[in-house]
């Protein structure tokens, strides 16, 4: 699977490693909801970490679609509530 990190790039992630990525999205989408903004910078904060931890990073010149797109660090609670979905950022 493709993620792109908003202003970042792109990162291939192994199907392996998505279990772990939908734990950290399911506290970011808790934090969201309650409005917790600490919570949620913390949680987006470690969500965009794993993926760059756990993903490969595709070259600057690859041109590929991405499967998800994700918000970069500096995205507000505010917005990231307007991107949820009932499945969080990482449907699964």
């Amino acid at each position: 699977m493709i993620m792109r990190i908003l202003g970042e790039g792109q990162y291939d992630i192994a199907d392996t490693h998505l279990d772990k990525l939908n734990e950290l999205d399911a506290v970011l989408q808790s934090a969201a909801v309650s409005g917790d903004e600490q919570a949620f910078a913390s949680g987006l904060r470690a969500l965009l970490d794993a993926v760059r931890a756990l993903g490969t990073p595709l070259p600057a010149d690859t041109l590929a679609p991405s499967d998800l797109i994700l918000p970069d660090e500096d995205t507000s609670l505010h917005e990231v509530q307007a991107l949820l979905a009932d499945e969080g950022l990482i449907p699964g």
